[in-house]
């Protein structure tokens, strides 16, 4: 069979001008959210702008260098990547493992570098995946050969990172994992069947912690006010912060839930903060960025000029479109709390790369297509 010939081509500029436009809101938003907290905790209310800004301004330099690298590399470096990735997770469980607030989710390598294998795990696994199925486009419609190896690794990697515990985490990972096979043309019923076994896994942890820690945290969301001292606290100082904005808001830097009420406003809760300074409007326009740029990476993957491109780019496009719902959602109190950050807005480092990376990738991929595509255009 002749072997499709590809072209380089421009990319989707719009994909740049976006992420840049979240990076740089979130930079603002980060030192607005952070001022009193930076006092508070270092004595410096510049401490998480500078922080947040060379994070950025890597995850720049990570977007550049790999929107140049040929995505089809990735193919081949699949089974490495996978096996870096459980490694890390399970290096966790050394003493190389840091622990802060009860959860053991980073590894400090020295010299005060810290990093998150389960941020890690995410962008390989969708890079292993998008070469397993594409390697054998009919695997997917086997179970033995192609879902069920794929349904280990997911439990393999929800057990991994549920230990540390990061159920959240684990919960984004199969989400994408499945969703990657979705794109591949699994079964409807297999789909169903993932989805209900998903459901009844988080029901059985949950309903397996014995000081009942998980199921108070899992119900808190219907009614946060009922616990307004305990789990319910975060919430309800999100639904005030939202509540206090109305349509247009109270300024940039007026927030009052961030004057030490809404506990690192910086982080999971940043959208709190927007919708508190900048309103429903503004939230509005956070949202329509946002669906932009994921409807842009939909067109990245549906135009893609080989399978592997459309999985890698579908997986992304999926990781994306997962953590701003879900982050949405807990902000707003139509789910439980997941500890899922808002992308290329909250205070993070480890996943500021992953997301800056993982659309260099994506831009990358919006560079190929068919040379007879091009020769129509």
């Amino acid at each position: 069979m002749k072997k499709e010939k590809r072209v380089r081509r421009h990319g989707d500029f719009l994909i740049t001008i976006f992420v840049l436009g979240l990076a740089v809101f979130g930079v603002a938003m980060v030192f607005s959210a952070s001022y009193y907290s930076a006092i508070n905790d270092y004595g410096d209310p510049y401490f998480y702008l500078k922080s947040d800004a060379m994070w950025v301004g890597l995850g720049i330099v990570f977007f550049c260098v790999l929107s140049q690298i040929d995505y089809h590399i990735y193919r081949r470096l699949a089974p490495a990547m996978l096996l870096v990735s459980l490694v890390l997770l399970c290096l966790l469980f050394t003493p190389l493992g840091d622990t802060h607030g009860g959860a053991t989710r980073w590894l400090n390598l020295g010299l005060g570098i810290n990093i998150m294998p389960g941020e890690i795990a995410k962008i390989c696994a969708i890079v292993f995946v998008a070469a397993f199925l594409s390697k054998d486009p009919q695997r997917i419609r086997s179970f033995r050969h192609g879902v069920l190896p794929l349904l280990v690794l997911m439990l393999v990697y929800a057990g991994l990172i549920y230990k540390q515990p990061n159920l959240s985490t684990a919960i984004t990972l199969c989400i994408i994992i499945a969703g990657i096979m979705f794109v591949a043309g699994l079964n409807l019923f297999y789909f169903a069947a993932l989805g209900g076994l998903g459901v009844m896994g988080i029901l059985v942890l949950v309903l397996s912690d014995p000081e009942g820690y998980q199921l108070r945290r899992l119900l808190s969301f219907r009614d946060p006010f009922q616990d307004i001292r305990g789990n319910g606290w975060q919430v309800v100082q999100s639904l005030y912060a939202l509540g206090s904005g109305g349509l247009f808001g109270v300024g940039l830097g007026k927030s009052v839930q961030k004057n030490l009420w809404l506990p690192e406003p910086q982080n999971d809760f940043i959208l709190a903060i927007i919708g508190e300074e900048f309103g429903f409007l503004g939230c509005a326009l956070l949202l329509l960025a946002y669906l932009t740029l994921i409807w842009r990476c939909c067109r990245t993957a549906l135009r893609a000029p080989d399978l592997f491109g459309t999985l890698l780019a579908g997986g992304i496009t999926i990781m994306l479109a997962a953590q701003v719902f879900l982050n949405v959602a807990v902000v707003t109190s139509s789910m439980p709390p997941t500890g899922i950050t808002l992308p290329f807005i909250s205070y993070g480092g480890n996943a500021t790369l992953l997301f800056m990376g993982s659309m260099g990738i994506l831009y990358n991929i919006s560079r190929y297509g068919h040379r007879e595509e091009d020769a129509a255009q």
